[in-house]
């Protein structure tokens, strides 16, 4: 756990992961695309259970929704999904190594990407298969690159 928190990185993470889920990307590679804002949810809320929990990752989640014109409350339920799993699991995270932690990132952005697919048939969308799995996959490749760039950033600047 990160003993200073510094909030212009949690702010300019935030803004960034934002940015990153409504950027385009190329047609083919689209549904590879980490979940960005799911990553800094799971991360602030495992490095800062305190500070960061189920309340503020619902805004985030609704912010997302607007965002990305889905319907509202899908990303947000989703997202506070992510941070009560974190802060269930937390203690217990914090002593997996890296390669463990990758897992647990897969299973949780895993939930969430099920939970929002099964929001979106409930709602009229169509169906996709497994392939919405994909993003937790990608997030879970990312995770160790991800968490030691976030750790350095926020140890320089808080």
């Amino acid at each position: 756990m990160l003993s200073v928190i510094s909030y212009p990185v949690f702010v300019l993470s935030v803004i960034a992961s934002l940015v990153l889920s409504i950027s385009l990307f190329p047609v083919g590679w689209f549904e590879f695309r980490p979940e960005w804002l799911g990553l800094i949810v799971f991360y602030w809320t495992f490095r800062a259970p305190a500070q960061f929990g189920i309340l503020f990752a619902w805004c985030l989640g609704l912010l997302l929704d607007v965002l990305e014109a889905t319907p509202l409350g899908v990303n947000a339920l989703a997202m506070g999904l992510i941070a009560f799993l974190v802060l269930t699991i937390h203690q217990r995270l914090r002593m997996y190594p890296l390669s463990q932690q990758c897992l647990m990132v897969f299973l949780v952005l895993g939930i969430n990407q099920m939970l929002v697919h099964f929001l979106k048939q409930m709602l009229g969308g169509e169906d996709a298969g497994f392939s919405y799995l994909w993003p937790a996959l990608t997030s879970a490749v990312v995770w160790p690159m991800f968490s030691i760039l976030m750790d350095n950033i926020n140890r320089k600047l808080g």
